[in-house]
């Protein structure tokens, strides 16, 4: 499959051109462009070589938070679409000759805003979305079993119903929520650090090359936590390579999409986010970002 006329958004020298300096994070300085004469680069915007931590001050910088527009609304629709594909994921449906659970339908969208967020924003962004999905889960599976056992209602008759939908097995509420965090992490550093690897171009190697890692990541692990021990490993083979290849598949099938989406983001934010010297660690938020205020 080729991928040719879809452009990577690689930034070219502009000479009709005024640049701002603007900090995308405490280890990496950018210059936003914008068109004054002639042709412009594609995203306007050029990232200069790393500098000194200690180069940088801090109180002189303003953050450019605040200049994103959409990063709050793509945030909240992640976590809107992780929420819904719980929720529908206690369904089995058929798709051909394939029996899957019904969050197959959403769940491999969550890896697109993933790829979304660390592509445009950077890391933090994505870490950021990673943990309010993660408690926003949490927090449907606990109120959820709260509900549950709280007495009905005289003649409300839909108690069993109800705790069908919302009643979840601890056992796979934990898988769920381990294979998410661990997925979702390793997709967006995996696509981070393809970034460097690649200087930024060839977009789809690191949108589907970081679907490769993260899906298989979090399908192994759910699984094998959900289903370890219950069935002979043969079938545990045979369920994770059927989920792994339709969730791939499906980043695979949405490339020109994600091209568009991102490309679109580039120049709306006129942000292009690489993570040098960035810290990885998912439970690190001490450091500055272009996400601080």
């Amino acid at each position: 499959m080729s991928w040719a006329g879809l452009d990577d958004g690689d930034a070219e020298k502009d000479d009709g051109s005024s640049c701002t300096l603007t900090i995308i994070n405490a280890n990496n300085i950018a210059l936003q462009c914008q068109k004054t004469a002639g042709d412009s680069s594609a995203h306007g915007i050029l990232v200069l070589n790393p500098v000194q931590r200690e180069t940088i001050q801090y109180d002189t910088v303003r953050s450019v938070a605040s200049s994103y527009k959409y990063l709050d609304a793509l945030t909240t629709a992640f976590v809107v679409i992780l929420l819904v594909s719980n929720l529908i994921a206690q369904k089995v449906c058929l798709i051909g000759p394939f029996a899957v659970s019904g969050a197959v339908l959403l769940f491999p969208i969550t890896y697109i805003f993933g790829d979304v967020f660390t592509e445009v924003y950077g890391y933090a962004a994505s870490r950021r979305a990673i943990w309010l999905g993660f408690f926003g889960t949490a927090l449907l599976y606990v109120i959820g079993a709260i509900v549950i056992e709280l007495p009905s209602a005289p003649g409300w008759p839909n108690q069993q119903a109800f705790a069908t939908v919302f009643g979840f097995i601890p056992r796979i509420l934990a898988a769920s929520l381990i294979a998410f965090w661990a997925g979702e992490f390793a997709n967006s550093y995996t696509m981070a650090r393809l970034k460097l690897i690649t200087d930024g171009r060839k977009l789809w190697t690191r949108t589907i090359g970081s679907t490769v890692v993260g899906q298989a990541v979090d399908t192994v692990l759910v699984i094998t936590l959900t289903f370890g021990g219950i069935y002979p490993v043969r079938t545990l083979l045979n369920i994770m390579a059927t989920g792994y290849a339709l969730k791939v598949g499906y980043e695979v099938i949405a490339t020109p999409l994600t091209y568009l989406v991102i490309n679109w983001l580039k120049r709306t934010e006129h942000s292009d986010a690489f993570d040098r010297h960035q810290s990885f660690n998912p439970f690190s938020f001490a450091e500055k970002s272009n996400l601080d205020d």
